[in-house]
């Protein structure tokens, strides 16, 4: 469902305070969400960016055409949806800045808990002429593009991090700055002798695939599910860098709804657990469902759960047996096996 920032971000055009956008324009619409049409007047073509893939398949089955990266400059204007993470808000501005012509109008809209406030502050003190009302429990924000934006840019636009000397990430995907420490810990509990097909569901930026690659160097194919099209990027660079002999596949999947077609021997993963601001552990057991779908008779299932998640009920309905492996002051280590 829609958040209500999504009503907040075209208030501003609703209520007559910012001028209608006219036919034979075109907006960019960064972090766009499906679930509420633009105010009636509103003209221009809308051209909607969401990378992860749940929110993108809603903007198709809503008509939109969506793109998983923005594309493309010389834009009308940009919508800005902010999200939980601050880099990627950052991010999404400075994408609007450097995409749309100068005069343009970017319009931002969030909530208390996407860090709206410190974020108008921020673009405040960059110069930026910003203006903004309250509206639906959030905040639109709204500034002319100026001709000198270079600097505004270079602020706000998220750097490429390595973390661990080796790994390429960047602000807003999962963990971007360090190894997860429950990732770590499955990670020494890999097989060292793993010479079958593998995947790694909700592989992130490629740590663990990496790790499986490292451990069993005699693996003959990981395939990498990921959700967030930004880091399934990153993971294609990481596998790569760190592992360039050994055969990968990279698929862009919601796997909540969109099965796996292929037969595994090893189902590794560290399931999300959050979907947006809420925590949502279902997505874990939808997670634990499509392994067990993806595995062959007698493929073993490893993942990292945190200790007070309840999988093992959907464990012991999908799989032959399962336990746990170990467990520390937050994570726990399960197992299943076909």
């Amino acid at each position: 469902m829609s958040r209500d920032t999504l009503k907040t971000l075209f208030h501003p055009f609703a209520s007559d305070v910012l001028p209608m956008p006219q036919a034979g324009e075109r907006f960019l619409f960064l972090g766009a969400e499906a679930g509420i049409a633009p105010p009636s007047g509103f003209a221009a073509a809308v051209v909607a960016v969401q990378g992860l893939r749940p929110a993108y398949l809603q903007l198709e089955a809503a008509g939109a055409e969506p793109l998983p990266l923005p594309e493309g400059d010389g834009y009308d204007g940009a919508l800005v949806l902010c999200g939980k993470h601050r880099g990627e808000n950052e991010n999404r501005i400075a994408e609007a800045l450097k995409r749309t012509k100068t005069g343009g109008l970017i319009v931002v809209a969030g909530g208390k808990e996407d860090g709206i406030q410190p974020l108008r502050k921020r673009l405040d003190a960059l110069g930026l002429v910003v203006d903004h009302m309250p509206k639906y429990h959030g905040v639109a924000l709204w500034f002319v593009v100026p001709e000198e934006r270079s600097a505004a840019v270079g602020v706000l636009e998220a750097a490429h991090v390595t973390v661990d000397g080796r790994f390429r990430t960047v602000a807003g995907m999962f963990s971007h700055d360090r190894i997860d420490a429950g990732s770590e810990l499955l990670a020494g509990r890999l097989p060292e002798n793993f010479d079958g097909n593998a995947a790694d569901l909700g592989a992130g930026w490629g740590y663990l695939s990496v790790m499986l690659a490292e451990r069993s160097p005699r693996v003959n194919r990981i395939d990498l599910f990921e959700a967030d099209y930004q880091a399934l990027e990153c993971a294609k660079a990481n596998m790569a860098a760190n592992c360039p002999d050994v055969s990968a596949r990279f698929f862009w999947q919601d796997l909540a709804r969109e099965p796996i077609r292929e037969k595994y021997d090893l189902v590794i993963m560290n399931p999300p657990f959050h979907e947006g601001h809420a925590a949502e552990p279902s997505l874990g057991k939808a997670l634990i469902t499509a392994a067990s779908q993806a595995l062959r008779g007698g493929g073993t299932l490893m993942l990292v759960a945190n200790r007070g998640l309840p999988y093992e009920a959907t464990l012991g309905e999908n799989f032959r047996e399962h336990g746990e492996t170990c467990r520390n002051a937050r994570y726990k280590i399960l197992w299943a096996k076909k």
